[in-house]
C-alpha cells in the first residue's frame, strides 16, 4: 500500500477493517485519501471480506481535511474517496468516535451505513472557516436529511451530537460510550453483509420533495441570515449549493458545489478565516514555557465575590463539569449572587438552549459558603471583587492565610497591577491574572496575565484550566490594561475625540457596524455602563499627569448619563426597550463641549473614521509587542476577536491591517502625528516594520 503507517486494511473474519491512523484527529492529509482507496480497492477484490468498516485509531475518526492544504492549488484528485465508498460493491460501514467533521463526515455520508458511540459528534463546519463542504456534502445530506435541517447545519457549521444525528437520520445507530465500537462495527456489517441493494445516499430523492412543498425554504433561510452573515460570501453560496441538490441530477449538483467552492477558496474572507483558525491554536504555545511544563490537577475551584463577574466564572466552572464553592462579603450579597445565577440558568431553560435537568446539575455544582476558612482545599480560587487595587489587596493577604500549598491564586482584573496583587501574598509565584470577559458565562476569552514572579507551572496551569472551561486562553505581559484592554484603549479614546471635532454616536456606529460589528462602540459602551470607562479614566489621570482626558464622555456621567442602566447614555432607551436612540440632547452636548475646548466642528467621511479608530489600535499593538508584553502579533487578533467581537472574516486587527499594507498604516500614523501630536507617535516597532517591509503577521518582541 501507498503509505500503510496512515491508513491500513486489516481483516476479522469476512470483515475488512479500514483503519485511518492520522494522529492526532486522523486529518485527510496527503497520503489518507489515497490510503482509504487502496485499502478499499484490496478489499473489494479479496473473495473472502463480504463487507467493510471504515474507522479511525486514537482519540477521532475523521475530524475533517488538512486546512493547511486549501488555498495551495492542490491538484483536483481524480478519483474522490467518498464516491468510491458509495461506489463500493460491498457494503462499508462507517465507525464513528471523537469527531466526523467536513470530510470526514461526507466521507461517512459515502458509506452505506454509520453508526457512532453516543459521545460522538458530526458537522459539516467549512462555513466557519469561509468555504463550503467540497466533498459532496452539500449534495448527500439534503437527500439523507431533507433540505431544512441540512440548511440549518451546514449554514450554522455546527457540531451535531450522535442522538440528535440519529434522530435526524445520519446514523443508523448509536452504541454506548462505554461500548467497543470496532466490534460493535463488525457485527453491524456482518448483518449487512449481504442485503442488497445497497443504500446509497447519492440515490436517495424522497427527501428532496420538502423544497417543493417550500418553495421559499431557500430565500426564507437567506433572508434569515443576512443580519450576522452581512459582508460574507460562504453562507450564501452554502444554501445556493443545497438548493442546487433540490434542483439539480446529483452529478450536476456536485458540479455546481464545486464551482461555488472553487469561487471561495481563495477568497479573502476564506485567507482571514483560516489565519484566525491558526491564530487561536498559536495563541496556546508559549515560547518561553516548554511544552512538557508539569500542569497542576484542578478538581475544585473557588470564586471570591458573587457578583456579576464572579456570578458568570461560578457558571463558566460549573457548565464543564467543576465543583466550584462561591463566596461574598456579606450573606445578603451571596444571596443576590445566587438568584443571579439561577436567574441566568433558568433563561436559558426557557429559551430551549438548556435542559432542566442539566441546570440543576450545574446549580448544584456552585455551593454557596460562608468564609475564607470554607474554601482553603480548593485548587484554584479566582478573586472577582471590586476593580479597585484597596479592595483586592485584603482579598489576596486572605488567600495566602487559607489556601493549601500549591493553590493557584488567580485575579480577575482588566487592568491593575498583578505584581502588586501578587504582593500581598507570600507566595507570589502561585498568582497570576484571569481576565474574564463579561458576560463571563458567555464570552469565550480568558486573558491569562503573567506577573513577575508567576512560576511557569502557575501559567502553564491557568492556560489549561481556561481550556478546561472552554475558554480560548491567550496569555500576556503585565501592565496597565495588559493585552487586550491597552490595545483598545485608543480605540475608545478616538471614537470619543471624534465626536470632538463634528462626528455622531450613530454615524460612527454605523461605520464599525457595516464593517462587521455585531453593535458599535457607543451602544456597546452604553450597556456595559459608561461609569466603568470613567473610572478606569480617573485612576489613569491620577497616575499620568499627561493623560489625554476625556471631557463629552465624562460630562455624560456627570449627568448622570451611564447607559441602559440610567436609560440614558451615549443614546436615549425606551423603559423596558435596549433599542438606542439618537438623542439631540447629546448632540447638544457634544457641541457644547467642542466649543469649550475651541475645537472646530467639521464633516468626517466614514473612511477617516474607519481607520483612526483601528490604525490607533494598531500602532498601539505594536507598540506592547515592542515591549514584550504580547508574544505575537496573531495573539493581538485572538483577544480582539473573541473579546471585542472584531469581525472573524476579516482575521482580526493585526491582520486586517496587513490587508492594507505596513507602509500604508505607518505613513497615515505619521501624518497624523504631525497632524494631531503625540497620541500618535508611531510605535518603533511600525517604524521597523515599515522599513523593512515586513508584514504585521511576523512581528515579534525584539530581542533582549
Amino acid at each position: 500500500m501507498a503509505d500503510t503507517k496512515l491508513v491500513r486494511l486489516e481483516k476479522i473474519g469476512a470483515i475488512g477493517v479500514i483503519v485511518v491512523d492520522n494522529p492526532p484527529v486522523n486529518a485527510l492529509s496527503p497520503g489518507v485519501p489515497e490510503g482509504i482507496l487502496e485499502c478499499l480497492d484490496a478489499a473489494n477484490a479479496d473473495p473472502e471480506v463480504k463487507a467493510m468498516v471504515l474507522i479511525g485509531a486514537g482519540r477521532s475518526f475523521i475530524a475533517g481535511a488538512d486546512i493547511r492544504q486549501f488555498g495551495k492549488g492542490r491538484p483536483r484528485p481524480t478519483r474522490r474517496t467518498h464516491d468510491a465508498l458509495e461506489a463500493s460493491t460491498k457494503p462499508v460501514v462507517a465507525a464513528i468516535h471523537g469527531y466526523a467533521l467536513g470530510g470526514g463526515l461526507e466521507n461517512a455520508l459515502g458509506c452505506h451505513y454509520r453508526m457512532a458511540v453516543v459521545s460522538a459528534k458530526v458537522g459539516l463546519p467549512e462555513v466557519l472557516i469561509g468555504i463550503l463542504p467540497g466533498g459532496g456534502g452539500t449534495q448527500r445530506l439534503p437527500r439523507l436529511i431533507g433540505p431544512k435541517a441540512a440548511l440549518e447545519m451546514i449554514v450554522s457549521g455546527r457540531h451535531v451530537p450522535a442522538e440528535e444525528a440519529r434522530g435526524l437520520a445520519i446514523l443508523d445507530a448509536v452504541v454506548p460510550a462505554d461500548a467497543d465500537l470496532r466490534a460493535e462495527a463488525v457485527r453491524f456489517a456482518e448483518r449487512v453483509a449481504d442485503k442488497r441493494p445497497l443504500p446509497r445516499v447519492s440515490e436517495m430523492t424522497e427527501k428532496l420533495a420538502e423544497a417543493k412543498r417550500e418553495p421559499g425554504l431557500f430565500d426564507a433561510m437567506r433572508k434569515s441570515i443576512a443580519r450576522r452573515a452581512r459582508n460574507q460570501k460562504a453562507p450564501y453560496n452554502c444554501i445556493a449549493a443545497v438548493e442546487a441538490a433540490c434542483t439539480l441530477p446529483f452529478i450536476q449538483g456536485l458540479q455546481r458545489e464545486r464551482e461555488l467552492f472553487e469561487e471561495l477558496e481563495n477568497s479573502d474572507e476564506a485567507r482571514a478565516l483560516r489565519y484566525a483558525f491558526f491564530a487561536e491554536r498559536e495563541a496556546a504555545k508559549l515560547p518561553d514555557i516548554p511544552a512538557k511544563t508539569p500542569v497542576r490537577a484542578i478538581a475544585t475551584v473557588a470564586v471570591v465575590g458573587a457578583g456579576t463577574m464572579g456570578g458568570g466564572i461560578a457558571m463558566s466552572c460549573a457548565d464543564f463539569g467543576l465543583p466550584v464553592k462561591i463566596m461574598d462579603a456579606t450573606p445578603e450579597a451571596l444571596a443576590r449572587g445566587m438568584e443571579r445565577v439561577k436567574r441566568n440558568y433558568e433563561t436559558s431553560v426557557q429559551r430551549g438552549s438548556l435542559a432542566a435537568d442539566e441546570m440543576a446539575r450545574r446549580l448544584a455544582l456552585i455551593e454557596p459558603v460562608a468564609g475564607y476558612d470554607d474554601i482553603g482545599g480548593c485548587d484554584l480560587v479566582i478573586e472577582a471583587v471590586f476593580e479597585e487595587l484597596p479592595a483586592k489587596l485584603p482579598v489576596f493577604a486572605e488567600l495566602d492565610r487559607v489556601m493549601k500549598p500549591g493553590a493557584l491564586m488567580l485575579s480577575n482584573t482588566s487592568a491593575l497591577d498583578i505584581d502588586a496583587i501578587a504582593g500581598a501574598t507570600k507566595r507570589p509565584q502561585d498568582v497570576a491574572g484571569s481576565h474574564f470577559f463579561s458576560p463571563a458565562n458567555v464570552m469565550k476569552l480568558l486573558e491569562v496575565v503573567k506577573g513577575a514572579e508567576s512560576s511557569k507551572e502557575t501559567i502553564a496551569t491557568a492556560m489549561a484550566f481556561g481550556k478546561r472551561i472552554g475558554k480560548i486562553s491567550v496569555a500576556c505581559g503585565n501592565c496597565d490594561g495588559f493585552l487586550a484592554n491597552r490595545s483598545r484603549a485608543p480605540f475608545n479614546s478616538e471614537m470619543v475625540i471624534l465626536l470632538e471635532e463634528g462626528a455622531l454616536p450613530e454615524q460612527v456606529d454605523k461605520v464599525m457596524v457595516d464593517f462587521g460589528y455585531p453593535m458599535g462602540p457607543f451602544a456597546v459602551g452604553d450597556l456595559a455602563g459608561l461609569d466603568i470607562g470613567y473610572a478606569g479614566r480617573k485612576r489613569r489621570a491620577e497616575a499620568n499627569p499627561n493623560y489625554r482626558k476625556l471631557p463629552i464622555a465624562d460630562r455624560l456621567v456627570e449627568m448622570g448619563r451611564f447607559g441602559q442602566k440610567t436609560n440614558a447614555g451615549w443614546y436615549r432607551y425606551e423603559k423596558g426597550d435596549r433599542a438606542p436612540h439618537p438623542d439631540p440632547e447629546v448632540a447638544r452636548i457634544i457641541k457644547e463641549v467642542a466649543g469649550e475646548m475651541k475645537v472646530p466642528q467639521r464633516t468626517l467621511d466614514d473612511g477617516e473614521i474607519l481607520r483612526r479608530l483601528l490604525f490607533s489600535s494598531v500602532n498601539e499593538a505594536c507598540q506592547i509587542i515592542e515591549e514584550a508584553i504580547a508574544y505575537r502579533a496573531s495573539d493581538v487578533d485572538v483577544m480582539w476577536l473573541y473579546g471585542f467581537g472584531f469581525p472573524r472574516y476579516r482575521g482580526g486587527l493585526m491582520f486586517w491591517a496587513d490587508g492594507i499594507g505596513v507602509r500604508e498604516v505607518y505613513n497615515q500614523i505619521a501624518l497624523w502625528h504631525q497632524q494631531y501630536g503625540e497620541r500618535w507617535a508611531p510605535s518603533p516597532l511600525l517604524r521597523r516594520l515599515a522599513e523593512s517591509g515586513t508584514p504585521f503577521r511576523e512581528a515579534r518582541p525584539p530581542a533582549r
